[in-house]
């Protein structure tokens, strides 16, 4: 076969290749004008990934290469657009919009308006959104005639994450089942079966949920060739963005779509792989070379974020891992940018000592959240504002103590992963059965407690409150006692009362098994045993029945059920249910000056100019950075968290996430962590700082002595070498 070079005008490029060394580090440069063959650019945190993929996609079209033979997925529309509004402002090209770029899901809906019909589609099919798909398994849940009831059969939010979670990681659906939601492994059938009816209900209402998009593309590309060969012919360059986080479909199809060109740059980090409980599979990047033997290989290693010092200690820490491509981040900044003036009389970049990460143990969790809150208001007063300062932690219930101390001090905090803890739904569903037992005339917390139980809703729980109410003068009198054990006995003799007037206003409820597990379950919580020991009794709620609704009703009920245990340890301070749930709600009245209803607000109202410190879980910080970060409860059996340790490499991700954790701090870093905790059982435990910590030489932390103001400690104070001691 002859071979014909096209030669085209490139009379402008060595200029604009002049422009692009400028504004481009040599590793940047290096990426930006790779051969066109299979890549990997190995972008480790802060080291400007975007910038190269944006000038790579600008160099391309510059080269002459077509938009439309360019596709660029991304993991978020807006990075998408960003990045091509910035391609546009280099360029100056008025086709840029021609590039196909965007999420998966956008790019394969692209593609399957065009070629639906050959899949037995109509090409206006419809898109369900997740509220969308979870109705519809409810349709295909009682068509498939499940026994819900009977069968303690799961949610269909939980049944379409089981069909997600197959769907996206490729796997049969009996194998998610058994792995995954092993609790639910005696109704493989039935959930196969309710999946079989769901595929064929979407089919024929010519309905597609997100997931089918990706499957029906890879379906297209698999099954039929003539399709396949057009857009592997036509997608000359593929560039990929955040590739550590492909679930295996995604890869697959990148695969097949680059399968005659081989021009697919991906880029991501290996290091910041942290999303395998959602499908994304590390080995997608890690064993790329190997799908792709000729691929060449660039790093990005200039990092412009963080100071050499916590470089340093991030460095060491992912160095521990096993299975990673080694990379060492080197620091752009540490130079002062006043400089200092030599004998010559010019102005010369010079070295910035910085400052060490703060390694800082703390006698107890109280002491831990009254050195953060402490720490952030002098930085505050030192010019550094609340917007620039975070306070990471691996799970949701590690900032229990901590907002609350931000509450008394009047800290303004926003939980960039949700709401606030006390007003997660779980949290209020748990506090609900407290509140109850206090005051059993509590209508909104009754409500809330019988619609957990199956075959409950709003209708019956009137109902039963209702007749609750109506024998208040009869049955309740003691309601007005002062004493507690008055008040024990009137809980009791009210949760009696429910369950005798249930079955005169409500007879087939009453007779009901789950009914009378939850009257059984009242009249235990106020039992001499468990009266007055909120630790224990919500533990008791947890395991008598709250851990199997979470499990039937919520696809991170894992999540949900840690949060339950933390509440339990939190709760352990207190000497009463009483002075536990009066705490919770004078914290409301303190913010507000006045009681307020516990809502889902997801900011804490307060300071000047909207500003707000950042509290957020490590997977919800990934992207972000800020001048200070506190990562607390640093501690073994905190982070990592045991849950996962019992998970093949799962400690290798744990360490990715800490290495994550570290890297969004830009100026300084504090890890924290409680050397005694008391847990539900009142019982004290001696904690060990984090095995990553403990792995990383001494001199690259500084060790913090606490010593508190104004009166005597209760332990005795850490010299210098006492201190250093927790790291061996």
């Amino acid at each position: 076969m002859a071979r014909y070079v096209i030669k085209r005008d490139a009379s402008s490029l060595p200029e604009r290749l002049t422009r692009y060394k400028s504004d481009l580090n040599e590793e940047q440069f290096a990426v930006v004008t790779a051969q066109p063959k299979a890549t990997l650019v190995v972008a480790g945190a802060g080291t400007g990934k975007t910038r190269a993929i944006t000038y790579r996609v600008a160099y391309l079209l510059e080269q002459g290469v077509s938009p439309q033979r360019i596709l660029l997925a991304t993991f978020t529309n807006r990075a998408s657009r960003e990045m091509l509004r910035r391609v546009e402002s280099l360029t100056g090209s008025q086709n840029v919009h021609r590039v196909w770029g965007g999420t998966f899901h956008r790019i394969a809906n692209l593609i399957l308006r065009r070629h639906a019909t050959s899949l037995g589609y109509d090409a206006n099919y419809s898109i369900l959104d997740s509220e969308d798909a979870k109705d519809l398994i409810n349709v295909c849940i009682d068509e498939a005639a499940i026994d819900t009831k009977a069968k303690r059969f799961p949610k269909a939010e939980v049944v379409q994450d089981i069909i997600s979670y197959a769907n996206n990681t490729d796997l049969p659906l009996e194998n998610v089942i058994a792995g995954k939601y092993p609790y639910f492994e005696m109704l493989t059938s039935q959930i196969k079966r309710v999946d079989a009816v769901y595929q064929a209900r979407k089919h024929e209402r010519n309905v597609m949920d997100y997931d089918d998009l990706l499957l029906k593309l890879k379906q297209l590309l698999v099954e039929k060739r003539e399709i396949a060969e057009l857009y592997a012919e036509q997608f000359q360059h593929i560039l990929v963005d955040e590739y550590q986080d492909t679930n295996r479909l995604q890869a697959a199809i990148i695969d097949l779509l680059a399968v005659k060109h081989r021009n697919v740059m991906v880029v991501g980090d290996d290091a910041q792989s942290i999303f395998a409980w959602r499908g994304a599979e590390f080995t997608n990047i890690y064993e790329f070379p190997k799908r792709y033997p000729e691929a060449q290989l660039f790093k990005l290693e200039t990092n412009y974020r963080s100071t050499p010092e916590i470089l340093a200690l991030a460095n060491t820490s992912i160095a521990s891992n096993r299975r990673q491509f080694p990379k060492l981040l080197k620091a752009f900044r540490g130079r002062n940018p006043r400089g200092s003036k030599g004998v010559d009389g010019e102005t010369t970049p010079s070295l910035q000592v910085g400052f060490l990460p703060a390694l800082v143990p703390c006698s107890d969790v109280e002491q831990q959240s009254a050195f953060v809150a402490s720490r952030i208001l002098e930085l505050r007063d030192e010019g550094t504002s609340l917007e620039d300062i975070a306070v990471l932690y691996r799970s949701h219930y590690h900032s229990i103590e901590l907002q609350l101390e931000l509450s008394r001090r009047n800290i303004p905090y926003r939980v960039q992963s949700g709401v606030r803890f006390f007003e997660q739904a779980h949290i209020k569903d748990v506090v609900s059965y407290l509140r109850v037992l206090i005051n059993p005339r509590d209508e909104l917390a009754w409500k809330r407690i019988l619609k957990l139980i199956p075959g409950v809703g709003n209708v019956t729980a009137n109902r039963v409150f209702e007749a609750l109410s109506a024998g208040e003068q009869a049955s309740l009198p003691a309601l007005r006692a002062e004493s507690e054990n008055e008040t024990a006995v009137t809980a009791l003799s009210v949760i009696k009362d429910a369950g005798t007037r249930a079955v005169l206003s409500v007879p087939r409820l009453a007779s009901s098994r789950p009914f009378q597990e939850f009257i059984k379950l009242l009249e235990t919580l106020v039992s001499d045993e468990l009266r007055d020991r909120p630790a224990r009794q919500i533990t008791h709620i947890f395991e008598n029945g709250y851990e199997q609704y979470l499990l039937e009703n919520f696809e991170n009920a894992e999540a949900r059920s840690e949060d339950i245990r933390g509440l339990a340890q939190f709760a352990q301070r207190y000497e009463t249910t009483e002075g536990l749930l009066s705490e919770l709600a004078l914290l409301a009245t303190e913010r507000f000056k006045e009681p307020q209803p516990i809502v889902g607000e997801e900011v804490v109202e307060g300071g000047e100019d909207d500003e707000l410190l950042t509290l957020t879980s490590v997977h919800q910080a990934k992207g972000l950075e800020w001048k200070a970060v506190f990562i607390i409860w640093a501690a073994e059996g905190k982070f990592p968290s045991p849950k996962s340790l019992r998970e093949i490499d799962a400690e290798e991700e744990e360490r990715r996430l800490w290495y994550v954790a570290l890297t969004r701090a830009k100026d300084e870093l504090y890890l924290t962590y409680p050397l005694l905790m008391t847990d539900y059982n009142r019982q004290t435990v001696l904690q060990k700082p984090s095995r990553f910590i403990t792995e990383c030489p001494a001199d690259l932390f500084e060790v913090w002595n606490l010593e508190e103001e104004q009166h005597a400690f209760d332990a005795p104070v850490l010299t210098e070498p006492a201190a250093t001691e927790f790291l061996n």
